[in-house]
């Protein structure tokens, strides 16, 4: 019971501040918490990266496997994201098989790199309709401050971004032998916002997302290209507002990008 007061009280806090034009954080209602990015964390995932936004931290590992290509792309490779939403990492978390928001989280991630046409899947193509090379990306939530969508979409690009492909011989991969870094044509990016109290703010804190009524998350390219849309909460966003969250999406992922 404690605990629930407690969310009240911040939440009460939040919505005081947000009405009177302020964050508790002090941000402005467009600005990011600091990010801080650290690649190359596994000596044994293909690619990987930490990120920091804020308090959130999250992990990812990649790792590129040969598997049997879908029937109805039998000359390409594929993509698979799954995410673990650590008891560490939030007492509401708890651990076995994925939950609702686990789910949400990975396909929103997986939606906005596929959807950028970022990756060449058909370049994965080992032997068609027999062999092919999938992508396997691995999040980790360490720490649940607010925002795990934008955490998990930077640190998977910045993983992508350092993944190797494994060299083969007879078909079978050479373990610690590579042949080069895959290739990414650009770099998706999520920018996720939160209405609270008839405002819109970026990159939401733990209390404005328990104070917000709606989330909005879309993911852009450096070429101004949108690659995925997602919304939460039961709350709703007018068009000047999903306008306004994609031009600050667009104008945010762009200084964030130069931290990659």
């Amino acid at each position: 019971m404690s605990s629930l007061v407690s969310w009240d009280f911040r939440t009460d806090k939040v919505l005081q501040a947000i009405r009177e034009g302020k964050r508790l954080d002090a941000r402005a209602f467009d600005q990011y918490r600091k990010i801080n990015i650290v690649k190359n964390i596994s000596e044994n995932a293909d690619g990987s990266a930490r990120v920091k936004i804020g308090e959130t931290d999250v992990i990812v590992g990649v790792k590129m496997i040969t598997s049997t290509p879908f029937p109805d792309s039998p000359d390409a490779g594929t993509l698979n994201v799954g995410v673990e939403l650590l008891p560490i990492a939030s007492p509401t978390f708890e651990a076995g098989p994925p939950d609702k928001e686990s789910i949400e989280l990975a396909r929103v991630v997986d939606r906005g790199i596929r959807e950028s046409k970022c990756l060449d899947f058909k370049e994965w193509s080992i032997e068609e309709g027999t062999l092919c090379w999938t992508a396997f990306v691995d999040i980790y939530a360490l720490n649940h401050d607010g925002n795990l969508f934008d955490a998990a979409a930077l640190a998977s690009i910045v993983s992508l971004l350092e993944t190797k492909m494994p060299k083969l011989e007879d078909k079978k991969i050479v373990k610690g032998e590579y042949k080069g870094k895959i290739k990414l044509s650009r770099k998706p990016l999520l920018c996720t916002f939160a209405k609270i109290a008839n405002s819109v703010v970026a990159d939401p804190s733990l209390p404005e997302e328990k104070a917000q009524s709606a989330r909005f998350s879309v993911a852009v390219t450096e070429d101004d290209y949108l690659t995925a849309f997602q919304k939460g909460g039961l709350g709703s966003f007018t068009a000047s507002e999903i306008d306004s969250a994609i031009d600050i999406a667009l104008k945010n992922t762009k200084e964030i990008r130069k931290q990659i």
